[in-house]
């Protein structure tokens, strides 16, 4: 009798097996379906699309290897002056690098101290600031967004300075507040902060860059008219 009850019956048994590869199918179907290639960052489309060319007309640089090009962009927020001690507070510094991984979609490095400065308070291997350098296309998507998105929204606007440029045309700029980013919710944020933002370039000078900021969209200041 025991024999009898461990036997299964011909539907018990189709019963148990898989119903069918359907369900599975399905999964691999969702799996391996083509959303398309992904999309380049629009600013740089530009700039090789009609910045270079402009570049070519406008200053004779006809050869790519000679025109300005955006290598990186390093941004920067100041802690020093939160320093108790030699130590940064555990909120501020959490904020500060929170900010800038939403900001740049990259995690920052913390910069120590040198060498010590009475005057400001700083000794020798504090933490006095949190840095990150982008680069590639997590670099052009940042610019976008600080031209489009981030800019316009700065309390009382009227461009940005057209004079921070070295000799190698690197510009610098540098935002008050963290909040004009549309990533940061200030209703979260412990305390307000800027940060500087140095954009690097290659084979470029004051008057390339400038150029090529323009033609990408960068709010500079415009010179008031005179009546």
């Amino acid at each position: 009798m025991a024999k009898d009850e461990n036997k299964q019956t011909p539907g018990e048994q189709t019963a148990k097996k898989p119903a069918s590869g359907k369900k599975g199918a399905g999964k691999h179907a969702a799996a391996e379906q083509d959303t398309g290639p992904a999309q380049p960052p629009r600013l740089r489309v530009r700039f090789e699309q009609e910045v270079r060319a402009s570049v070519a007309e406008k200053f004779g640089i006809s050869n790519r290897m000679q025109q300005p090009t955006l290598e990186k962009i390093v941004v920067n927020v100041n802690m020093g002056r939160h320093l108790e001690g030699n130590k940064i507070p555990p909120h501020i510094r959490t904020q500060v690098l929170d900010t800038i991984v939403r900001v740049t979609g990259q995690r920052p490095v913390v910069i120590k101290a040198r060498k010590s400065v009475s005057n400001f308070k700083v000794r020798e291997g504090a933490e006095t600031s949190a840095m990150v350098t982008i680069r590639r296309d997590r670099m052009w998507h940042f610019l976008d967004r600080l031209i489009n998105l981030a800019t316009p929204r700065i309390k009382d606007f009227r461009g940005l300075p057209d004079k921070s440029f070295d000799r190698q045309g690197n510009y610098s700029m540098g935002l008050t507040e963290q909040g004009v980013f549309p990533e940061i919710n200030m209703a979260d944020a412990q305390f307000t902060h800027g940060m500087h933002i140095n954009m690097c370039f290659r084979n470029s000078s004051p008057d390339l860059t400038r150029h090529v900021l323009e033609q990408l969209g960068m709010p500079f200041r415009k010179p008031e008219q005179t009546r």
